[in-house]
């Protein structure tokens, strides 16, 4: 994978090649941002980077970032390098044995299909390749085994070992304890790169023994910019998309699909308003009980969904399209509705959807939260006063 195939992130980018550049290249980093911002991306090339270097006979170092678009080897292109090691949360399969310990390579045909199909993916993606259904997916005390025993192999082309690390917040304990002592002692010439979205999970001993590199949200103008050249959209749309997006690929690639989540969301939301207004307590319940076969992380979902349409619609008020980021069909449907979202409700309607998400959080019975939430919708959703 070249360097210009990552998104952005040009900053991100020359630091990491004036590390190698300057020979202060620490033995482990933490690429850390918002979902979508391509650290998984960047951290894939500048793996690629790495071991596509001759450093150890002193040939051919390419120390700037266009160096990479020279034609890769046929193993990085593949990204099947001897010395390019993954890993990423997994599950326990029911034809797994008792005693046997999730490790990553159980799923690696899974994992290099999807990262082949594109480096912009998220934890919702990986579960469904993997049928995880319900079940939460970590990294366990045996995928920190499997890594001493790689790393601990002599690199196979005599130049770096690289093992990439997808979100290392879901390791359990037994597996970070592990991981840290690897840290503290890394084999010869291996690059820890881990990929993170929650840092803070992390044991504080592991963070602080990595240099934190922030990936910050894509600009809208490269977003822009992208997919029109990559994508062939019409730059209205492109434009129109790009502010929806708000620094992330993964949102606009969402808003590109015909049948996407937030389509599902918009639905669910215009009929919850539309029958709040009626007074539809028989629907309200229907509503309900369709929300409640959710599961759970996708409920939380749909209410971050909700929550943003507030916040759209209030603006909308506003008459100021610079302070609206909406779909047209968003729009189309907030021409009519937005009025009813004013700064007489806007804070309860806040609250609201704050304390469902909280009531799921904590595995509540979903009918009865969302039954409750739909009750109260009818409460605050009263007309401004002409």
């Amino acid at each position: 994978m070249r360097w210009n195939e990552v998104i952005g992130q040009e900053e991100a980018k020359q630091r990491l090649v004036q590390m190698v550049r300057e020979d202060r290249l620490p033995h482990a980093m933490m690429f850390c941002g918002p979902a979508g911002s391509g650290k998984m991306a960047l951290a894939v090339a500048f793996a690629c980077y790495l071991l596509g270097r001759k450093s150890q006979d002193g040939m051919d170092n390419p120390d700037s970032v266009d160096a990479l678009d020279k034609p890769e080897s046929p193993m990085l292109q593949k990204l099947e390098h001897p010395d390019l090691h993954f890993t990423y949360p997994t599950i326990k399969l029911p034809s797994m044995g008792t005693d046997h310990k999730p490790v990553s390579d159980d799923f690696a045909r899974e994992w290099h299909e999807l990262l082949m199909q594109s480096p912009y993916f998220s934890i919702d993606q990986w579960l469904a390749a993997i049928g995880a259904e319900n079940q939460q997916a970590i990294i366990t005390a045996g995928e920190s085994d499997e890594l001493v025993r790689k790393l601990s192999l002599k690199s196979s082309q005599g130049g770096y070992k690289v093992s990439i690390i997808w979100l290392p917040e879901r390791m359990n304990i037994e597996c970070a304890n592990k991981l840290l002592k690897l840290i503290e002692e890394p084999p010869s010439q291996t690059v820890f790169i881990m990929v993170c979205e929650e840092p803070d999970k992390l044991l504080e001993t592991i963070r602080s023994r990595v240099q934190r590199i922030d990936v910050k949200k894509i600009d809208s103008e490269t977003v822009r910019k992208a997919l029109v050249e990559r994508r062939g959209i019409d730059p209205d749309m492109a434009m129109r998309i790009s502010r929806l997006a708000n620094g992330s690929w993964l949102k606009a690639m969402e808003t590109l699909q015909a049948d996407n989540e937030n389509r599902q969301f918009m639905d669910l939301f215009i009929m919850l308003m539309r029958l709040a207004y009626q007074r539809n307590v028989r629907d309200l319940r229907r509503w309900s009980e369709t929300m409640a076969t959710f599961g759970r992380e996708k409920q939380k979902r749909f209410l971050l969904f909700f929550l943003r349409m507030v916040r759209e619609n209030f603006m909308f008020n506003f008459q100021q399209p610079e302070l609206c980021y909406m779909s047209q069909e968003e729009e189309q449907f907030a021409c009519n509705f937005a009025r009813f979202i004013n700064e007489a409700n806007v804070l309860q309607f806040y609250d609201l959807a704050n304390r469902a998400n909280r009531d799921i959080g904590q595995n509540a019975n979903a009918k009865i939260v969302f039954f409750d939430f739909a009750l109260q919708v009818i409460v605050l959703l009263i007309p401004p006063k002409s």
